[in-house]
């Protein structure tokens, strides 16, 4: 998978995952969390990302499994950055804003960086990005975890150190 978090530098998170670049989303989430502060947490060199999201009730859906809705369909996310609350995130549907960033994005493979605001529609300014490849692991139907793909791991010497280590966790409880 393709991972994208990609935010206005005064905006919020937006966290998209793709099964090809030029794909619709198969999940995008907009998270509560302002961009900057994301970016310090990055800064630390390891990022853990988890939403809760709350598991239907056994009497409006007939069953306690989520209303047999998949844990990446659910709509509204409690959202942690390294253990701390940081509000809430919301699945979204790609917009044109959204679709004008992951254009933009789609030769970049992996890296960070900031895409200027006129190309990808001006208003808010420039949005901050960062890209690489997620290999994404099921537990259950209640959980599922996105594990940023670091390249350089096993070849360079620079191992884990290389760059921001990035994890994303679903959980339905």
């Amino acid at each position: 998978l393709t991972g994208t978090l990609y935010g206005h530098r005064r905006g919020h998170v937006h966290l998209a995952f793709q099964t090809d670049p030029r794909a619709c989303p198969a999940l995008l989430l907009e998270l509560a969390a302002p961009t900057g502060a994301l970016v310090r947490e990055m800064a630390s060199g390891l990022v853990r990302i988890a939403l809760e999201c709350e598991r239907a009730k056994a009497a409006a859906t007939g069953g306690g499994d989520g209303g047999g809705r998949k844990l990446v369909e659910e709509t509204v996310w409690r959202a942690y950055v390294n253990g701390k609350s940081c509000g809430y995130a919301v699945r979204r549907e790609c917009g044109g804003a959204d679709w004008r960033v992951l254009r933009a994005l789609e030769p970049v493979s992996m890296g960070a960086g900031v895409i200027p605001a006129a190309s990808c529609g001006g208003g808010e300014g420039d949005v901050m990005y960062m890209r690489a490849r997620f290999e994404r692991v099921v537990g259950s139907r209640d959980s599922e975890a996105f594990y940023m793909m670091n390249p350089d791991s096993s070849s360079s010497g620079s191992g884990i150190n290389g760059g921001p280590e990035l994890s994303v966790y679903l959980l339905r409880v």
